[in-house]
């Protein structure tokens, strides 16, 4: 299929042989798995997918490669949901779902939010993003790439970069490096937020200016006697604290705030 690649849609084709075959080894994909691809693009990944299972999910936008899948794979191998991934209900699809793709690098983070509300649905995540991304998503605690997305993730999810991938792999090639991240959904019970909200408030609040410390950039919710009974320094800045940390305090506004109503 000849198709120019559209960059509303941040369209660049994997094309890579070697890197197609790591992708995949790296997924494992079983027969009876129940999988879902976002954005197939032009099969690089599909191909290999449907080969190796029964049938196969894929979420895709652009109007002229659906036409393209609809002829190359018949109904009973690929189902086509088309549309904005964004806008995508994930609790349709049958649970235990394992979710792949070569994502497009605009729209990455505010896509893995989305996906994070259907963590308990999902068994494992395979994804190609931008490099810088991936770094910032399995960073630790004190480096300049630890940030609000780190935790977020890191709390709902265990995930290791599986390898990296230079742009020449890609048509066109982007102007970034590339890398393939491996995303488990943690178990409900090592989930001890009580308030997934409270804990997303938490991180904005104390990540809006990461320059700032604790005792600046959390003022009016946390007063010197509550770092105390936390044990937390007040003196350190939001990337210092690891995701316990962040959770401990939000439950800990939580119950104040739950101790006020009463």
């Amino acid at each position: 299929m000849k198709h120019v690649p559209r960059k509303r849609f941040g369209q660049h084709f994997l094309t890579d042989q070697a890197v197609i075959a790591d992708i995949i080894a790296a997924i494992r994909p079983q027969s009876d798995d129940v999988m879902v691809e976002i954005g197939p693009g032009l099969g690089a990944l599909t191909a290999p997918l449907c080969g190796a299972l029964d049938h196969l999910h894929v979420i895709e936008i652009d109007r002229d490669i659906i036409a393209h899948l609809c002829r190359t794979y018949s109904p009973s191998r690929l189902s086509i949901h088309a549309g904005d991934v964004l806008e995508f209900d994930f609790s349709t699809l049958p649970p235990a779902l394992r979710v792949v793709g070569n994502l497009p690098y605009n729209i990455s983070t505010p896509l893995l939010f989305h996906l994070a509300r259907f963590a308990e649905r999902i068994r494992d995540m395979h994804f190609m993003l931008q490099k810088e991304v991936v770094e910032r998503m399995v960073a630790s605690p004190g480096g300049s790439d630890y940030g609000r997305l780190s935790v977020m993730l890191q709390y709902r999810f265990d995930m290791e970069l599986v390898r990296t991938v230079g742009p020449e792999a890609f048509s066109p090639p982007p102007q970034v490096e590339s890398a393939v991240v491996r995303m488990l959904p943690r178990p409900p019970a090592q989930l001890a937020a009580a308030s997934q909200t409270g804990l997303e408030d938490l991180l904005r609040r104390a990540f809006s200016q990461r320059r700032k410390t604790l005792r600046n950039s959390l003022a009016g919710l946390l007063e010197a006697a509550d770092y105390v009974a936390l044990g937390v320094e007040p003196g350190l800045r939001a990337q210092n604290l690891t995701v316990a940390d962040y959770v401990a305090i939000s439950n800990y506004l939580a119950g104040r705030e739950k101790r006020a109503v009463r």
